[in-house]
């Protein structure tokens, strides 16, 4: 009598079938990443905005200038009005926004509905910078 070794079909169709059901219980927690990716990239640009808007008003204070002369940061010329950026030179004084594209005058946009603003707020009030995630 010859003893035969392997799997019955009946126990190959079980395993995927569970392995089916397994994959498609995990596929939900993973398609979110995306937008989990695209808001974390949104947050980041948004941070660096507000330490370059923080390291240009620190020079100039620093250097004794008046709150609307220009400061250089890294060889780049940055306008300044009120002690703080202009909403129209903060893309020069960030280094690297790779990814983003500048739709406007400090406004950042890394697909439709994902968006960083910086907004200068004159004299003796700190830039506002907006991240708007919805959509993303």
């Amino acid at each position: 009598m010859k003893v035969q070794r392997g799997f019955t079909l009946i126990e190959l169709v079980i395993v995927i079938v569970i392995l089916g059901l397994l994959a498609a219980t995990a596929l939900p927690r993973f398609s979110n990443l995306t937008t989990d990716a695209r808001v974390a990239s949104l947050n980041g640009l948004a941070g660096s905005l507000r330490s370059t808007a923080s390291i240009a008003h620190a020079t100039q204070l620093v250097k004794g200038y008046g709150s609307g002369t220009s400061v250089s940061l890294d060889g780049a010329t940055i306008t300044m009005a009120g002690g703080w950026p202009t909403d129209a030179d903060i893309d020069n004084a960030i280094t690297d926004y790779t990814g983003f594209t500048l739709s406007s005058a400090g406004v950042f946009t890394l697909v439709t509905s994902c968006t960083v603003t910086y907004s200068n707020g004159g004299a003796g009030t700190f830039p506002s910078v907006t991240v708007a995630s919805t959509g993303c």
